[in-house]
């Protein structure tokens, strides 16, 4: 999932309605399971164990939402290079990702603002698969506003 862009992004070079650039991930059972159990210790079946996910109805295992925070997480830092700051962060999750299918994550700046001596911007953030939307969602980012 690489994002074209400068090693950091200015607070003072952005506008409202700026479109962060689009990133790819690709969905795997790896990723799915490995984010389950290794990365958020969630030991639900569903998310490890297909026959478990059928049983529950669903298509194949299926990724929680720890890992699907931690996914639209790094493609928002990735977008603001390392002195971008997560401050708030909340999503919804729609439709599964399952594995075999691409999470597509678009972003848009929907207020800039400054408090308390931060430089702020709210993002808007969509997640998609050929299903539909995956996570929707706000976040709350931290810039710097100069070089330097």
């Amino acid at each position: 999932m690489n994002i074209s862009s400068p090693a950091t992004v200015l607070w003072s070079e952005l506008e409202e309605g700026y479109k962060l650039p689009v990133a790819e991930r690709d969905i795997t059972a790896a990723l799915i399971v490995g984010g389950a159990i290794s990365a958020t210790h969630d030991y639900e079946a569903v998310h490890h164990d297909y026959h478990a996910a059928r049983k529950a109805a669903a298509e194949d295992v299926f990724m929680n939402i720890l890992t699907t925070n931690g996914l639209i997480g790094k493609y928002l830092t990735d977008w603001t290079g390392p002195t971008g700051e997560i401050k708030k962060i909340t999503l919804r999750l729609a439709v599964p990702n399952y594995p075999g299918d691409k999470m597509t994550m678009t972003g848009v700046i929907t207020k800039k603002y400054e408090e308390d001596g931060n430089h702020l911007v709210e993002v808007e953030f969509c997640g998609k698969n050929s299903l539909g939307n995956h996570a929707i969602g706000k976040a709350i980012m931290a810039l710097h506003s100069e070089r330097g």
